[in-house]
């Protein structure tokens, strides 16, 4: 682990700590046993008073974090539904049906539309283990990490794209820099750059506390996104929402200035006008999370009183809210998660095990905590539909906890 001294994007060295987490484990070491010591690092936030970007003070080895996942993007059926929109919305952007890279691509549950629609697809991915099953599944992946070495080797092979797009990975880029010079070598001059972030503004306003985890280093808002592009004459000209992650933007960009959609003005002057880049209210957020830990505490409190309570998705999210809550197998006896690579294990630090669904409806809990309450619908559904369940359902986030 490292300390950073100055912010990953503008290396401003007067950067603010506000949020203090304490020693977490990494989000995604879900121990296979209880018999290994786990590893524990400082969690913390801080706020820079030039570009206004929210970041982790620390940093991870990537190849500790990376090179084997347990998230698959196919797991999540508003990930595959989102994947189909994803598709329409950028290709509706680019003029050209040539080469198309993804930058972190997982499974490649996103490749998939461009691949059914004539386009050639290449998927750039660090975690071996997932890396193969995309390409057992027909998906051109390579398992390697991606910057500006990494670029220029694949332009001297394949050339430059007419599509790029990262989603859900600049903010996991430890060299945040070098990654987006990576992706100006590969971006042709009138091709169109996605990239889709966890919106800090969402963050903020809704309290998702949860999502700060060694693997996220950074938390944008358009500000602090349109400084790290332009750094590289990438200029943002249109913006999209996204449900991944409880809130996203998708931002298109292409080389040099160009027509704006009317929405991106938009999306600067709620950001003014909320003080989204106030670091006051970074402060705030951090106290609000405090409280939110000790109403979460006496919710799970309360349920256990009447019954066992059992928890749905052993997110990375979770990992952020069991540590921060102390909240472990005297609270929550089991997780189910639908992903057969964390079955069997146990949550990072808190030791809570991880079982399949039917295994956990099949022990009868009386109250089930929604712990992947991203995809709080989706698994409510599951959960009354699926399998009948008729207990109560905790939703821990966005802001208060609810019972439903």
């Amino acid at each position: 682990m490292e300390n950073i001294v100055s912010c990953r994007i503008c290396k401003n060295k007067n950067i603010k700590t506000f949020f203090e987490l304490g020693k977490q484990p990494l989000a995604n070491s879900l121990p296979k046993s209880l018999d290994k010591k786990e590893n524990f690092y400082p969690l913390s936030l801080s706020w820079c008073p030039d570009c206004s970007l929210v970041q982790l003070n620390q940093t991870i080895d990537p190849e500790v974090l990376f090179s084997e996942y347990v998230w698959i993007t196919a797991t999540s059926e508003t990930a595959q539904e989102h994947s189909q929109a994803f598709f329409k919305e950028l290709s509706s952007r680019s003029s050209k049906k040539g080469y198309v890279l993804e930058i972190g691509s997982n499974d490649g549950t996103f490749l998939k539309p461009f691949i059914r629609n004539g386009y050639d697809v290449l998927g750039i991915d660090p975690a071996k283990n997932i890396a193969e099953i995309a390409e057992k599944n027909g998906i051109p992946t390579r398992a390697m990490f991606f910057g500006s070495k990494t670029a220029s080797d694949l332009v001297k092979e394949k050339g430059k794209a007419n599509i790029i797009f990262a989603r859900n990975v600049l903010p996991h880029v430890a060299n945040t820099r070098d990654f987006v010079q990576g992706l100006e070598m590969c971006l042709s001059k009138d091709g169109v750059l996605a990239i889709e972030v966890h919106y800090a503004k969402k963050i903020l306003e809704e309290l998702h506390y949860d999502s700060i985890y060694h693997e996220h280093l950074c938390y944008f808002t358009l500000k602090s996104l349109e400084r790290l592009l332009n750094n590289f004459n990438l200029y943002i000209f249109d913006t999209t929402e996204s449900p991944i992650s409880g809130g996203s933007i998708v931002v298109y960009a292409k080389y040099g200035r160009t027509k704006e959609e009317p929405i991106v003005q938009q999306y600067r002057d709620q950001e003014r006008e909320n003080q989204i880049n106030e670091f006051k209210n970074w402060e705030n957020f951090a106290q609000k999370a405090i409280v939110h830990r000790q109403e979460l505490l006496e919710a799970l409190k309360e349920a256990k009183l009447q019954g066992s309570v059992a928890g749905y998705g052993a997110s990375a999210r979770s990992s952020t809210l069991l540590n921060f809550a102390k909240i472990d197998a005297n609270l929550i006896s089991n997780i189910a998660d639908q992903s057969s690579l964390k079955q069997g294990r146990f949550t990072a630090g808190t030791h809570i095990p991880i079982i399949s669904p039917e295994e956990m409806i099949n022990r009868n809990p009386d109250a089930i905590v929604i712990l992947a309450w991203n995809f709080a619908d989706e698994i409510s559904n599951i959960l009354r539909n699926k399998f009948n369940y008729k207990g109560r359902i905790i939703i821990p986030l966005p802001n208060t906890p609810k019972i439903i």
